[in-house]
Protein backbone atom coordinates (compact mmCIF):
# COMPACT_ATOMS: atom_id res chain seq x y z
CA UNK A 1 0.00 0.00 0.00
CA UNK A 2 2.69 2.52 0.94
CA UNK A 3 6.23 3.32 1.92
CA UNK A 4 6.94 4.83 5.34
CA UNK A 5 10.03 6.64 6.60
CA UNK A 6 11.21 8.20 9.85
CA UNK A 7 14.47 9.92 10.82
CA UNK A 8 15.31 10.98 14.40
CA UNK A 9 18.39 13.11 15.03
CA UNK A 10 19.78 12.90 11.47
CA UNK A 11 23.53 13.16 11.01
CA UNK A 12 23.05 15.61 8.17
CA UNK A 13 20.34 18.09 7.15
CA UNK A 14 16.98 16.60 8.14
CA UNK A 15 15.03 17.93 5.17
CA UNK A 16 17.40 16.54 2.53
CA UNK A 17 17.73 13.25 4.45
CA UNK A 18 13.99 12.56 4.66
CA UNK A 19 13.62 13.52 0.99
CA UNK A 20 16.28 10.98 0.03
CA UNK A 21 14.48 8.30 2.06
CA UNK A 22 11.16 9.19 0.49
CA UNK A 23 12.66 9.05 -3.01
CA UNK A 24 14.24 5.64 -2.28
CA UNK A 25 10.77 4.21 -1.55
CA UNK A 26 8.86 6.17 -4.22
CA UNK A 27 7.83 2.97 -6.08
CA UNK A 28 5.86 1.83 -3.03
CA UNK A 29 3.49 4.78 -3.32
CA UNK A 30 3.22 6.08 -6.89
CA UNK A 31 0.03 8.08 -6.23
CA UNK A 32 1.33 10.61 -3.71
CA UNK A 33 4.46 11.36 -1.65
CA UNK A 34 5.11 13.96 1.03
CA UNK A 35 7.16 14.61 4.16
CA UNK A 36 6.96 16.85 7.19
CA UNK A 37 9.07 18.05 10.08
CA UNK A 38 7.72 17.28 13.55
CA UNK A 39 10.45 18.96 15.61
CA UNK A 40 13.98 20.09 14.90
CA UNK A 41 15.24 16.48 14.99
CA UNK A 42 12.21 14.45 13.85
CA UNK A 43 11.05 14.01 10.24
CA UNK A 44 8.57 11.58 8.65
CA UNK A 45 7.56 10.79 5.08
CA UNK A 46 5.02 8.63 3.32
CA UNK A 47 4.53 7.27 -0.21
CA UNK A 48 0.89 6.44 -0.91
CA UNK A 49 -0.66 3.81 -3.15
CA UNK A 50 -4.37 4.64 -3.10
CA UNK A 51 -6.55 1.62 -2.29
CA UNK A 52 -9.30 2.98 0.01
CA UNK A 53 -10.75 6.51 -0.06
CA UNK A 54 -9.02 7.74 -3.21
CA UNK A 55 -9.37 11.40 -2.25
CA UNK A 56 -6.49 13.66 -1.33
CA UNK A 57 -7.93 13.88 2.18
CA UNK A 58 -6.38 10.46 2.96
CA UNK A 59 -2.88 11.28 1.74
CA UNK A 60 0.05 10.71 4.04
CA UNK A 61 1.46 11.96 6.33
CA UNK A 62 -2.07 11.83 7.75
CA UNK A 63 -2.81 14.45 10.42
CA UNK A 64 -5.51 14.59 13.06
CA UNK A 65 -7.82 17.60 12.77
CA UNK A 66 -6.33 19.23 15.85
CA UNK A 67 -2.76 18.63 14.54
CA UNK A 68 -1.86 16.77 17.74
CA UNK A 69 -1.06 13.47 15.98
CA UNK A 70 0.26 12.32 12.62
CA UNK A 71 0.55 8.87 10.99
CA UNK A 72 2.38 7.19 8.14
CA UNK A 73 1.65 3.53 7.62
CA UNK A 74 1.74 0.65 5.16
CA UNK A 75 -0.95 -2.02 4.89
CA UNK A 76 -4.67 -2.52 5.36
CA UNK A 77 -6.91 -2.63 8.43
CA UNK A 78 -9.60 -5.19 7.68
CA UNK A 79 -11.77 -4.54 10.74
CA UNK A 80 -11.64 -0.76 10.39
CA UNK A 81 -15.43 -0.45 10.17
CA UNK A 82 -15.86 -2.11 13.58
CA UNK A 83 -13.14 0.09 15.08
CA UNK A 84 -14.72 3.14 13.48
CA UNK A 85 -18.05 2.35 15.16
CA UNK A 86 -16.27 2.01 18.50
CA UNK A 87 -14.68 5.44 18.00
CA UNK A 88 -17.99 6.99 16.95
CA UNK A 89 -19.47 5.77 20.25
CA UNK A 90 -16.60 7.54 22.01
CA UNK A 91 -17.53 10.80 20.31
CA UNK A 92 -15.02 10.97 17.47
CA UNK A 93 -15.97 12.44 14.09
CA UNK A 94 -14.49 11.41 10.76
CA UNK A 95 -13.55 13.49 7.73
CA UNK A 96 -12.71 10.55 5.43
CA UNK A 97 -13.84 6.98 4.72
CA UNK A 98 -10.32 5.57 5.05
CA UNK A 99 -8.80 3.02 7.38
CA UNK A 100 -5.92 5.49 7.84
CA UNK A 101 -8.10 7.86 9.85
CA UNK A 102 -9.46 4.98 11.92
CA UNK A 103 -5.93 3.80 12.74
CA UNK A 104 -4.77 7.31 13.65
CA UNK A 105 -7.68 8.00 15.98
CA UNK A 106 -7.49 4.52 17.53
CA UNK A 107 -3.82 5.06 18.37
CA UNK A 108 -4.52 8.60 19.57
CA UNK A 109 -7.19 7.34 21.99
CA UNK A 110 -5.68 4.03 23.17
CA UNK A 111 -1.96 4.29 22.40
CA UNK A 112 -0.55 0.76 22.39
CA UNK A 113 -3.03 -0.49 25.03
CA UNK A 114 -5.44 -2.02 22.50
CA UNK A 115 -3.01 -2.81 19.71
CA UNK A 116 -4.24 -6.42 19.65
CA UNK A 117 -7.64 -5.24 18.37
CA UNK A 118 -6.10 -4.07 15.08
CA UNK A 119 -6.79 -6.88 12.61
CA UNK A 120 -4.95 -6.51 9.36
CA UNK A 121 -1.49 -6.27 7.84
CA UNK A 122 0.56 -3.22 8.71
CA UNK A 123 3.71 -1.43 9.71
CA UNK A 124 3.17 2.07 11.10
CA UNK A 125 4.86 5.16 12.53
CA UNK A 126 2.52 7.17 14.78
CA UNK A 127 3.57 10.49 16.28
CA UNK A 128 1.73 11.90 19.29
CA UNK A 129 2.93 15.49 19.42
CA UNK A 130 1.09 16.21 22.66
CA UNK A 131 3.02 13.44 24.44
CA UNK A 132 6.20 14.01 22.38
CA UNK A 133 6.31 10.31 21.58
CA UNK A 134 6.69 8.17 18.45
CA UNK A 135 5.27 4.64 18.29
CA UNK A 136 6.56 2.17 15.69
CA UNK A 137 5.04 -1.29 15.22
CA UNK A 138 4.68 -4.19 12.79
CA UNK A 139 1.76 -6.62 12.92
CA UNK A 140 2.24 -10.28 14.02
CA UNK A 141 1.67 -11.86 10.59
CA UNK A 142 4.68 -10.04 9.14
CA UNK A 143 3.11 -9.30 5.76
CA UNK A 144 4.60 -5.80 5.58
CA UNK A 145 8.33 -5.20 6.08
CA UNK A 146 10.05 -2.66 8.32
CA UNK A 147 13.80 -1.95 8.59
CA UNK A 148 15.78 0.33 10.87
CA UNK A 149 19.18 1.75 11.80
CA UNK A 150 20.20 2.93 15.25
CA UNK A 151 23.35 4.59 16.51
CA UNK A 152 22.96 6.01 20.01
CA UNK A 153 20.01 8.43 19.67
CA UNK A 154 19.93 8.49 15.86
CA UNK A 155 17.22 6.31 14.34
CA UNK A 156 16.10 5.60 10.77
CA UNK A 157 13.01 3.51 9.98
CA UNK A 158 11.81 2.60 6.50
CA UNK A 159 9.67 0.07 4.64
CA UNK A 160 12.78 -1.04 2.75
CA UNK A 161 16.45 -1.37 3.57
CA UNK A 162 17.30 1.01 0.71
CA UNK A 163 15.24 3.69 2.47
CA UNK A 164 17.27 3.19 5.64
CA UNK A 165 20.53 3.38 3.67
CA UNK A 166 19.38 6.67 2.18
CA UNK A 167 18.69 7.91 5.70
CA UNK A 168 21.97 7.39 7.50
CA UNK A 169 24.11 7.92 4.43
CA UNK A 170 26.93 5.47 5.12
CA UNK A 171 28.58 3.64 2.27
CA UNK A 172 27.10 0.22 1.50
CA UNK A 173 28.76 -2.58 3.45
CA UNK A 174 27.60 -6.15 2.93
CA UNK A 175 27.05 -8.18 6.10
CA UNK A 176 29.03 -11.31 5.24
CA UNK A 177 27.61 -13.21 8.23
CA UNK A 178 24.30 -13.47 6.35
CA UNK A 179 25.79 -15.75 3.69
CA UNK A 180 25.23 -18.58 6.18
CA UNK A 181 21.42 -18.31 6.58
CA UNK A 182 21.07 -17.43 2.91
CA UNK A 183 22.75 -20.64 1.80
CA UNK A 184 20.61 -22.86 4.03
CA UNK A 185 17.37 -20.84 4.23
CA UNK A 186 17.39 -18.56 1.14
CA UNK A 187 17.31 -15.33 3.19
CA UNK A 188 19.01 -13.47 6.04
CA UNK A 189 18.18 -14.14 9.67
CA UNK A 190 14.84 -12.51 10.63
CA UNK A 191 16.35 -9.66 12.66
CA UNK A 192 19.14 -8.84 10.19
CA UNK A 193 19.62 -7.74 6.61
CA UNK A 194 22.41 -8.08 4.06
CA UNK A 195 23.62 -4.60 5.00
CA UNK A 196 25.74 -3.83 8.04
CA UNK A 197 23.88 -1.58 10.47
CA UNK A 198 20.45 -2.24 8.87
CA UNK A 199 18.20 -4.46 11.00
CA UNK A 200 14.66 -5.76 10.64
CA UNK A 201 11.92 -4.79 13.05
CA UNK A 202 10.35 -8.13 13.97
CA UNK A 203 6.64 -8.93 13.48
CA UNK A 204 4.42 -8.41 16.51
CA UNK A 205 6.89 -5.99 18.10
CA UNK A 206 6.35 -2.36 19.04
CA UNK A 207 8.54 0.45 20.26
CA UNK A 208 7.80 3.92 21.66
CA UNK A 209 10.52 6.59 21.51
CA UNK A 210 10.62 10.16 22.71
CA UNK A 211 11.58 13.00 20.37
CA UNK A 212 15.21 12.68 21.51
CA UNK A 213 15.39 9.05 20.35
CA UNK A 214 15.28 7.52 23.83
CA UNK A 215 13.22 4.37 24.39
CA UNK A 216 10.09 4.96 26.46
CA UNK A 217 8.31 1.64 26.06
CA UNK A 218 8.58 -1.72 24.29
CA UNK A 219 5.63 -4.04 23.70
CA UNK A 220 4.66 -7.14 21.77
CA UNK A 221 1.51 -9.04 20.89
CA UNK A 222 0.24 -11.92 18.81
CA UNK A 223 -3.01 -13.49 17.69
CA UNK A 224 -4.52 -15.13 20.81
CA UNK A 225 -5.67 -18.75 20.68
CA UNK A 226 -9.34 -19.29 19.97
CA UNK A 227 -10.20 -22.17 22.31
CA UNK A 228 -12.52 -24.70 20.66
CA UNK A 229 -13.68 -28.30 20.95
CA UNK A 230 -13.66 -29.81 17.46
CA UNK A 231 -12.85 -27.66 14.40
CA UNK A 232 -15.38 -28.14 11.62
CA UNK A 233 -15.28 -27.86 7.84
CA UNK A 234 -18.20 -25.44 7.99
CA UNK A 235 -16.32 -23.21 10.42
CA UNK A 236 -13.21 -23.22 8.21
CA UNK A 237 -15.13 -22.24 5.09
CA UNK A 238 -17.04 -19.51 6.92
CA UNK A 239 -13.84 -17.93 8.24
CA UNK A 240 -12.11 -18.15 4.88
CA UNK A 241 -15.11 -16.58 3.11
CA UNK A 242 -14.97 -13.68 5.57
CA UNK A 243 -11.22 -13.34 4.96
CA UNK A 244 -11.72 -13.32 1.19
CA UNK A 245 -14.39 -10.63 1.33
CA UNK A 246 -12.25 -8.46 3.62
CA UNK A 247 -9.11 -8.85 1.49
CA UNK A 248 -10.99 -8.10 -1.74
CA UNK A 249 -12.45 -4.91 -0.28
CA UNK A 250 -10.82 -2.03 -2.19
CA UNK A 251 -11.69 0.96 -4.36
CA UNK A 252 -9.13 -0.08 -6.98
CA UNK A 253 -9.29 -3.22 -9.19
CA UNK A 254 -8.32 -6.52 -7.52
CA UNK A 255 -6.80 -9.61 -9.15
CA UNK A 256 -5.60 -13.07 -8.10
CA UNK A 257 -2.39 -14.94 -8.88
CA UNK A 258 -3.74 -18.38 -9.80
CA UNK A 259 -1.18 -21.14 -9.52
CA UNK A 260 -3.70 -23.78 -10.53
CA UNK A 261 -3.17 -25.36 -7.11
CA UNK A 262 -5.61 -25.78 -4.25
CA UNK A 263 -4.90 -22.63 -2.24
CA UNK A 264 -5.44 -19.86 -4.78
CA UNK A 265 -8.15 -21.87 -6.58
CA UNK A 266 -10.27 -22.01 -3.43
CA UNK A 267 -9.90 -18.26 -2.89
CA UNK A 268 -11.10 -17.63 -6.43
CA UNK A 269 -14.00 -20.05 -6.09
CA UNK A 270 -15.18 -18.56 -2.78
CA UNK A 271 -15.11 -15.04 -4.23
CA UNK A 272 -17.19 -15.96 -7.30
CA UNK A 273 -19.52 -18.08 -5.16
CA UNK A 274 -20.18 -15.29 -2.69
CA UNK A 275 -20.45 -12.38 -5.14
CA UNK A 276 -21.13 -13.80 -8.59
CA UNK A 277 -18.65 -11.22 -9.84
CA UNK A 278 -15.70 -11.93 -12.14
CA UNK A 279 -12.19 -11.00 -11.06
CA UNK A 280 -8.96 -10.67 -13.03
CA UNK A 281 -6.75 -13.76 -12.73
CA UNK A 282 -3.13 -14.28 -13.76
CA UNK A 283 -1.27 -17.55 -14.29
CA UNK A 284 2.28 -18.31 -15.39
CA UNK A 285 2.66 -20.54 -18.44
CA UNK A 286 5.74 -22.23 -19.87
CA UNK A 287 6.64 -23.61 -23.27
CA UNK A 288 4.55 -26.52 -24.56
CA UNK A 289 7.22 -29.14 -23.95
CA UNK A 290 7.04 -28.40 -20.20
CA UNK A 291 3.25 -28.35 -19.88
CA UNK A 292 2.97 -32.06 -19.10
CA UNK A 293 4.65 -31.30 -15.77
CA UNK A 294 3.74 -27.64 -15.25
CA UNK A 295 -0.04 -27.74 -15.76
CA UNK A 296 -1.04 -24.54 -13.97
CA UNK A 297 -2.65 -22.98 -17.10
CA UNK A 298 -4.79 -26.08 -17.73
CA UNK A 299 -6.32 -26.07 -14.24
CA UNK A 300 -6.58 -22.27 -14.06
CA UNK A 301 -8.38 -22.08 -17.40
CA UNK A 302 -10.94 -24.67 -16.33
CA UNK A 303 -11.52 -22.89 -13.02
CA UNK A 304 -12.12 -19.50 -14.69
CA UNK A 305 -14.10 -20.72 -17.72
CA UNK A 306 -17.40 -19.25 -16.54
CA UNK A 307 -15.99 -15.71 -16.89
CA UNK A 308 -14.25 -15.49 -20.24
CA UNK A 309 -11.98 -12.54 -20.89
CA UNK A 310 -10.83 -12.02 -17.30
CA UNK A 311 -8.02 -14.61 -17.28
CA UNK A 312 -4.46 -13.85 -18.44
CA UNK A 313 -1.68 -16.34 -19.09
CA UNK A 314 1.80 -14.89 -18.70
CA UNK A 315 4.26 -16.81 -20.86
CA UNK A 316 7.61 -17.25 -19.10
CA UNK A 317 10.69 -18.37 -21.06
CA UNK A 318 14.44 -18.37 -20.34
CA UNK A 319 14.84 -15.59 -22.90
CA UNK A 320 12.19 -13.45 -21.20
CA UNK A 321 13.84 -13.91 -17.83
CA UNK A 322 17.25 -12.94 -19.23
CA UNK A 323 15.73 -9.88 -20.90
CA UNK A 324 14.16 -8.59 -17.68
CA UNK A 325 16.63 -9.94 -15.12
CA UNK A 326 18.57 -6.74 -14.49
CA UNK A 327 15.37 -4.76 -13.95
CA UNK A 328 14.14 -7.45 -11.56
CA UNK A 329 17.39 -7.51 -9.56
CA UNK A 330 17.55 -3.70 -9.43
CA UNK A 331 14.16 -3.72 -7.70
CA UNK A 332 15.14 -6.44 -5.20
CA UNK A 333 15.52 -4.80 -1.81
CA UNK A 334 17.07 -7.89 -0.21
CA UNK A 335 18.23 -11.12 -1.90
CA UNK A 336 15.85 -14.07 -1.51
CA UNK A 337 16.88 -17.31 -3.23
CA UNK A 338 13.48 -18.38 -4.50
CA UNK A 339 12.48 -18.74 -8.15
CA UNK A 340 8.95 -17.66 -7.20
CA UNK A 341 10.35 -14.13 -7.08
CA UNK A 342 10.95 -13.62 -10.80
CA UNK A 343 7.74 -15.49 -11.61
CA UNK A 344 5.65 -13.21 -9.37
CA UNK A 345 7.49 -10.17 -10.73
CA UNK A 346 6.67 -11.05 -14.35
CA UNK A 347 3.02 -11.63 -13.41
CA UNK A 348 2.84 -8.35 -11.48
CA UNK A 349 4.46 -6.47 -14.37
CA UNK A 350 1.64 -7.57 -16.65
CA UNK A 351 -1.07 -7.35 -14.00
CA UNK A 352 -0.38 -3.68 -13.19
CA UNK A 353 -2.15 -2.68 -16.40
CA UNK A 354 -5.39 -4.08 -14.95
CA UNK A 355 -5.21 -4.17 -11.13
CA UNK A 356 -3.68 -2.42 -8.11
CA UNK A 357 -4.24 -5.28 -5.62
CA UNK A 358 -2.97 -8.85 -6.13
CA UNK A 359 -4.28 -11.69 -3.98
CA UNK A 360 -2.14 -14.79 -3.34
CA UNK A 361 -2.62 -18.12 -1.57
CA UNK A 362 0.38 -17.50 0.71
CA UNK A 363 0.09 -18.92 4.21
CA UNK A 364 -2.15 -21.90 3.49
CA UNK A 365 0.71 -24.42 3.51
CA UNK A 366 2.12 -23.07 6.76
CA UNK A 367 -1.23 -23.02 8.57
CA UNK A 368 -2.51 -26.37 7.31
CA UNK A 369 0.65 -28.46 6.83
CA UNK A 370 0.74 -28.48 3.03
CA UNK A 371 4.43 -28.86 2.23
CA UNK A 372 6.10 -32.17 1.46
CA UNK A 373 8.33 -31.63 4.48
CA UNK A 374 5.23 -31.51 6.69
CA UNK A 375 3.99 -34.92 5.54
CA UNK A 376 7.55 -36.30 5.88
CA UNK A 377 7.80 -34.91 9.42
CA UNK A 378 4.40 -36.33 10.39
CA UNK A 379 5.55 -39.73 9.09
CA UNK A 380 8.78 -39.47 11.10
CA UNK A 381 6.92 -38.54 14.30
CA UNK A 382 4.89 -41.75 14.18
CA UNK A 383 8.02 -43.86 14.78
CA UNK A 384 11.32 -41.90 15.09
CA UNK A 385 13.33 -44.91 16.27
CA UNK A 386 12.25 -46.97 13.26
CA UNK A 387 13.37 -44.29 10.81
CA UNK A 388 16.64 -43.75 12.63
CA UNK A 389 17.33 -47.45 12.27
CA UNK A 390 16.38 -47.39 8.56
CA UNK A 391 18.72 -44.42 8.08
CA UNK A 392 21.60 -46.37 9.62
CA UNK A 393 20.94 -49.50 7.57
CA UNK A 394 20.56 -47.65 4.26
CA UNK A 395 23.60 -45.38 4.39
CA UNK A 396 25.34 -47.14 1.49
CA UNK A 397 22.28 -48.15 -0.51
CA UNK A 398 21.51 -46.44 -3.88
CA UNK A 399 18.09 -45.11 -2.87
CA UNK A 400 15.98 -42.70 -4.99
CA UNK A 401 16.80 -39.05 -4.23
CA UNK A 402 13.57 -38.18 -2.33
CA UNK A 403 14.09 -41.12 0.04
CA UNK A 404 17.76 -40.26 0.44
CA UNK A 405 16.96 -36.64 1.32
CA UNK A 406 14.29 -37.75 3.80
CA UNK A 407 16.59 -40.22 5.59
CA UNK A 408 19.60 -37.86 5.56
CA UNK A 409 17.59 -35.24 7.42
CA UNK A 410 16.48 -37.54 10.22
CA UNK A 411 17.92 -36.96 13.68
CA UNK A 412 17.05 -38.25 17.16
CA UNK A 413 15.91 -34.70 17.98
CA UNK A 414 12.58 -33.90 16.24
CA UNK A 415 13.40 -30.18 16.18
CA UNK A 416 16.66 -30.77 14.37
CA UNK A 417 14.97 -33.20 12.02
CA UNK A 418 12.47 -30.58 10.89
CA UNK A 419 15.12 -27.87 10.58
CA UNK A 420 16.98 -30.23 8.24
CA UNK A 421 13.79 -30.90 6.26
CA UNK A 422 13.14 -27.14 6.00
CA UNK A 423 16.68 -26.25 4.88
CA UNK A 424 18.25 -26.62 1.46
CA UNK A 425 20.95 -28.80 3.05
CA UNK A 426 21.45 -30.26 6.53
CA UNK A 427 22.74 -27.56 8.87
CA UNK A 428 26.31 -28.25 10.21
CA UNK A 429 26.71 -28.97 13.92
CA UNK A 430 28.82 -25.88 14.60
CA UNK A 431 26.22 -23.56 13.05
CA UNK A 432 23.05 -25.24 14.27
CA UNK A 433 22.45 -23.02 17.33
CA UNK A 434 22.19 -19.92 15.12
CA UNK A 435 19.13 -21.42 13.41
CA UNK A 436 17.76 -23.16 16.49
CA UNK A 437 17.19 -19.84 18.28
CA UNK A 438 14.42 -19.06 15.77
CA UNK A 439 12.58 -22.31 16.36
CA UNK A 440 9.32 -21.97 18.40
CA UNK A 441 8.96 -24.05 21.55
CA UNK A 442 5.59 -23.08 22.99
CA UNK A 443 3.29 -25.66 21.34
CA UNK A 444 3.22 -29.32 20.30
CA UNK A 445 6.07 -30.86 18.30
CA UNK A 446 4.23 -30.76 14.96
CA UNK A 447 2.65 -27.38 15.72
CA UNK A 448 6.08 -25.91 16.45
CA UNK A 449 7.24 -27.10 13.02
CA UNK A 450 4.33 -25.33 11.29
CA UNK A 451 4.88 -22.22 13.43
CA UNK A 452 8.55 -22.19 12.43
CA UNK A 453 7.59 -22.24 8.77
CA UNK A 454 5.06 -19.47 9.30
CA UNK A 455 7.28 -17.21 11.41
CA UNK A 456 10.65 -17.88 9.75
CA UNK A 457 10.22 -19.09 6.17
CA UNK A 458 6.87 -17.54 5.24
CA UNK A 459 7.66 -14.06 6.59
CA UNK A 460 11.20 -13.84 5.26
CA UNK A 461 10.77 -15.64 1.93
CA UNK A 462 7.22 -15.89 0.55
CA UNK A 463 5.73 -12.70 2.03
CA UNK A 464 8.88 -10.64 1.46
CA UNK A 465 8.87 -11.66 -2.19
CA UNK A 466 5.15 -10.94 -2.59
CA UNK A 467 5.47 -7.50 -1.02
CA UNK A 468 8.70 -6.52 -2.76
CA UNK A 469 7.85 -7.54 -6.33
CA UNK A 470 4.28 -6.21 -6.14
CA UNK A 471 5.48 -2.88 -4.79
CA UNK A 472 8.04 -2.48 -7.59
CA UNK A 473 5.02 -2.45 -9.92
CA UNK A 474 2.87 -0.16 -7.73
CA UNK A 475 0.62 -3.03 -6.59
CA UNK A 476 -0.47 -4.07 -3.10
CA UNK A 477 -0.13 -7.78 -2.28
CA UNK A 478 -2.64 -9.46 0.05
CA UNK A 479 -2.94 -12.96 1.55
CA UNK A 480 -6.41 -13.96 2.88
CA UNK A 481 -5.18 -17.14 4.57
CA UNK A 482 -3.24 -14.91 6.97
CA UNK A 483 -6.36 -13.17 8.18
CA UNK A 484 -6.05 -12.42 11.91
CA UNK A 485 -9.03 -14.59 12.82
CA UNK A 486 -7.90 -17.50 10.62
CA UNK A 487 -4.53 -17.61 12.38
CA UNK A 488 -6.26 -17.24 15.74
CA UNK A 489 -8.56 -20.14 14.89
CA UNK A 490 -5.78 -22.53 13.81
CA UNK A 491 -3.80 -21.64 16.94
CA UNK A 492 -6.65 -23.13 18.94
CA UNK A 493 -6.16 -26.59 17.38
CA UNK A 494 -4.70 -29.26 19.61
CA UNK A 495 -1.56 -31.08 18.48
CA UNK A 496 -3.68 -34.07 17.40
CA UNK A 497 -6.08 -31.85 15.49
CA UNK A 498 -3.21 -30.07 13.73
CA UNK A 499 -1.87 -33.45 12.60
CA UNK A 500 -5.34 -34.69 11.64
CA UNK A 501 -6.05 -31.72 9.36
CA UNK A 502 -2.53 -31.46 7.92
CA UNK A 503 -2.05 -31.99 4.23
CA UNK A 504 -4.54 -29.12 3.77
CA UNK A 505 -7.47 -31.51 4.20
CA UNK A 506 -9.99 -28.72 4.78
CA UNK A 507 -8.90 -26.78 1.70
CA UNK A 508 -9.07 -29.90 -0.45
CA UNK A 509 -12.45 -30.95 0.91
CA UNK A 510 -13.84 -27.49 0.15
CA UNK A 511 -12.70 -27.84 -3.47
CA UNK A 512 -14.00 -31.39 -3.81
CA UNK A 513 -17.40 -30.31 -2.50
CA UNK A 514 -17.48 -27.73 -5.29
CA UNK A 515 -16.60 -30.17 -8.06
CA UNK A 516 -12.89 -29.39 -8.28
CA UNK A 517 -11.48 -32.68 -7.04
CA UNK A 518 -8.81 -32.77 -9.77
CA UNK A 519 -7.34 -29.52 -8.45
CA UNK A 520 -7.56 -30.79 -4.86
CA UNK A 521 -5.67 -33.95 -5.78
CA UNK A 522 -2.92 -32.27 -7.82
CA UNK A 523 0.60 -33.23 -6.84
CA UNK A 524 2.34 -30.23 -5.27
CA UNK A 525 5.27 -29.02 -7.39
CA UNK A 526 5.66 -25.57 -5.91
CA UNK A 527 5.38 -22.11 -7.45
CA UNK A 528 8.47 -21.46 -9.52
CA UNK A 529 10.21 -21.80 -12.86
CA UNK A 530 11.55 -25.01 -14.51
CA UNK A 531 15.10 -24.41 -13.31
CA UNK A 532 16.23 -28.01 -13.65
CA UNK A 533 14.95 -28.37 -17.21
CA UNK A 534 16.30 -25.02 -18.38
CA UNK A 535 19.75 -25.64 -16.92
CA UNK A 536 19.93 -29.06 -18.55
CA UNK A 537 18.55 -28.11 -21.97
CA UNK A 538 19.48 -24.47 -22.59
CA UNK A 539 23.21 -23.93 -22.98
CA UNK A 540 22.99 -20.14 -23.18
CA UNK A 541 20.92 -20.00 -20.00
CA UNK A 542 23.28 -22.41 -18.25
CA UNK A 543 26.40 -20.39 -19.15
CA UNK A 544 24.73 -17.19 -18.00
CA UNK A 545 23.85 -18.68 -14.60
CA UNK A 546 27.18 -20.45 -14.02
CA UNK A 547 29.25 -17.46 -15.16
CA UNK A 548 27.50 -15.09 -12.76
CA UNK A 549 28.00 -17.50 -9.84
CA UNK A 550 31.70 -17.97 -10.59
CA UNK A 551 32.18 -14.23 -10.83
CA UNK A 552 30.73 -13.91 -7.32
CA UNK A 553 32.86 -16.77 -6.06
CA UNK A 554 36.06 -15.08 -7.22
CA UNK A 555 35.28 -12.09 -4.98
CA UNK A 556 33.43 -13.52 -1.98
CA UNK A 557 34.40 -17.20 -1.61
CA UNK A 558 36.50 -16.67 1.53
CA UNK A 559 33.37 -15.51 3.38
CA UNK A 560 31.12 -18.40 2.31
CA UNK A 561 30.25 -21.48 4.38
CA UNK A 562 32.27 -24.51 3.22
CA UNK A 563 29.44 -26.21 1.30
CA UNK A 564 28.57 -22.93 -0.36
CA UNK A 565 32.18 -22.53 -1.53
CA UNK A 566 32.13 -25.96 -3.15
CA UNK A 567 28.97 -25.29 -5.15
CA UNK A 568 29.91 -21.72 -6.12
CA UNK A 569 33.30 -22.87 -7.36
CA UNK A 570 31.93 -25.50 -9.74
CA UNK A 571 28.13 -25.26 -10.20
CA UNK A 572 28.38 -27.34 -13.38
CA UNK A 573 29.30 -30.38 -11.28
CA UNK A 574 26.22 -30.33 -9.06
CA UNK A 575 23.41 -28.56 -10.91
CA UNK A 576 21.56 -31.72 -11.94
CA UNK A 577 20.99 -32.71 -8.29
CA UNK A 578 21.32 -29.31 -6.58
CA UNK A 579 19.57 -27.03 -9.06
CA UNK A 580 17.70 -25.15 -6.30
CA UNK A 581 20.95 -24.33 -4.53
CA UNK A 582 22.51 -23.25 -7.82
CA UNK A 583 19.61 -20.88 -8.51
CA UNK A 584 19.82 -19.65 -4.93
CA UNK A 585 23.48 -18.67 -5.51
CA UNK A 586 22.68 -17.12 -8.88
CA UNK A 587 20.18 -14.72 -7.32
CA UNK A 588 22.68 -13.73 -4.63
CA UNK A 589 25.45 -13.29 -7.20
CA UNK A 590 23.22 -11.06 -9.34
CA UNK A 591 22.17 -8.97 -6.33
CA UNK A 592 25.75 -8.52 -5.08
CA UNK A 593 26.87 -7.50 -8.56
CA UNK A 594 24.08 -4.91 -8.71
CA UNK A 595 25.30 -3.35 -5.43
Amino acid sequence: MCGINLIINPKEDGKSTIQKMMQATQHRGPDFSDFCQITEGVWIAGNRLKILDLSAASNQPFWSEDKSCVLVWNGALYNYQDLRNNLLDLGYNFKTNSDSEVLLLWLKHYGSDKIEELKGMFAFIFVNISLQQITIARDPSGEKPLYFYQNEETWCFSSESRGVLAGFGNEIRIDKSQFLPYFYSRHSFPDRSFYHDVSQHLPGKGLTLDFNGKTVHKFEWTQPKLIQDVPSQEEFESKLKDAVLKNFHAERPVGIILSGGADSSLLYRLWTEETGQPVATFTAAFEKKYQAKYKDPVFAKKLTSQFEGFHTEVLVTPEKIQKHWQEYIAGMDQPIGDSAGILTWLIAKEAKEKVQVLISGAGADELFGGYTRHSAFAKYLKNPKFYLQIKKLSENLPLPKPYKKFLNGIDSDPERTFLNFASLMNIPDDEYSKFQQWYPKDAGIFQNALNFDREYYLVNDVLKIHDNVCMTQGIEGRSPYLDFEMIQWTKGFSEDQTLLYSGKKMIKEALENRGFGRIAKRKKIGFGIPIKEWLQENESFRKWVFGTIKEMNAKWAADFPQKMQQIAKAPEKVYKDQFLLVWNLFILASWLKNQ
